[in-house]
């Protein structure tokens, strides 16, 4: 299951991370057509033992803000805690799995 990620714990969860561990946030709105067809992908990827956050950026703009996040769907893959990768609008299965292998 993805994690939902806010300004409350989003430091938290990156520094919790293993090392070499990677995560996927995904930026999204439920107002955004393409996110609301990115979501389902994020999330069978969690389903799939993927380390997954996502980040409603209607209720956390301070945090998208704070990221430099202006387009959604926007997903950055963390790898050791720090931005590794970012990828904006749709983006398929096969391109985020190989990001974050």
């Amino acid at each position: 299951m993805e994690k939902i990620l806010t300004m409350e714990n989003f430091e938290t969860e990156l520094a919790g991370m293993k090392s070499g561990e990677t995560m996927l946030v995904d930026f999204w709105a439920p107002w955004c057509a393409p996110c609301r067809m990115q979501l389902p992908i994020v999330k069978q990827m969690a389903e799939d033992g993927y380390l997954v956050g996502t980040v409603n950026v209607s209720e956390q703009m301070e945090l998208a803000g704070r990221l430099g996040v202006m387009n959604i769907p926007t997903l950055v893959v963390f790898k050791d805690g720090k931005e590794y990768q970012r990828f904006v609008g749709l983006q398929s299965r096969e391109t985020l799995e190989n990001a974050v292998k």
